[in-house]
């Protein structure tokens, strides 16, 4: 008997058929449709509600939790240019577990029913629809449950004084990161410093998907070896 395989149907809700695809899911999700019209992922109204959101909601939700939080470490005694270092400090910290977060969990191989489908409502979807203007940015109900274990960790390793400056700059680089994200997708920036992001990034999207996993700079990219090669290094191998 031979078997037959799995054809994702574009016109029905995508997230519990991806799984089906077994180990061609990798395959499948890395193979982009440039549309700005996403997909439906869900037959519930509510679900698919919760998967959509705009790319200014992430500055208006999130842009008072972080001001709320620097006011609380200048609140308990730290001047502003103490402050300021923290939350330098935490930007810092942002950029490197964005680097982790992207290379190592948003760029896992599945292959599994369950690991298909996680992976494709984590990321996959991003490669799979990369011009999706309502999933690019991180849904705020979601990044609200993963605040928690971020603020025990640096309560954990900080003191009560210097752990909401510390968080609020690492919430701001956050809101940095997905922002940015959105903008080399979308915007038609002039500067050559945000046209060699978009390039960049755009890059990691359509030619190496396994390099460059840095968003809002390459340093990480540089300090861990993932650099993309140029075309022209590809085309002298």
């Amino acid at each position: 008997m031979v078997a037959h395989k799995f054809t994702v149907d574009l016109n029905k809700p995508l997230v519990f058929q991806v799984g089906h695809l077994g180990e061609s899911y990798q395959e499948w999700v890395h193979q982009p449709i440039v549309s700005k019209e996403g997909p439906r992922f869900f037959d519930s109204d509510f679900w698919e509600f919760l998967t959509r959101t705009a790319w200014w909601a992430i500055p208006t939700i999130w842009l008072p939790v972080v001001c709320w939080c620097i006011s609380m470490s200048v609140r308990m005694g730290h001047t502003l240019p103490q402050t300021a270092l923290m939350v330098a400090f935490g930007i810092f910290l942002w950029t490197f577990v964005e680097y982790v977060l992207h290379r190592f969990l948003f760029h896992i191989e599945t292959k599994s029913y369950w690991g298909n489908t996680i992976h494709y409502l984590l990321h996959g979807c991003h490669h799979k629809h990369p011009m999706d203007g309502l999933r690019l940015v991180f849904p705020p109900a979601a990044a609200a449950i993963l605040c928690i274990p971020f603020w025990n960790l640096i309560k954990f390793c900080a003191t009560p004084s210097t752990t909401p400056a510390l968080f609020g700059g690492g919430l701001l680089g956050y809101v940095m990161y997905d922002v940015t994200h959105y903008y080399l997708h979308h915007g038609q920036p002039t500067n050559q410093v945000p046209k060699s992001l978009k390039k960049y990034h755009l890059n990691h999207h359509f030619r190496i998907q396994n390099k460059g996993f840095g968003i809002t700079s390459a340093f990480w990219d540089r300090v861990f070896g993932t650099l993309p090669q140029t075309k022209a290094a590809d085309r002298a191998r």
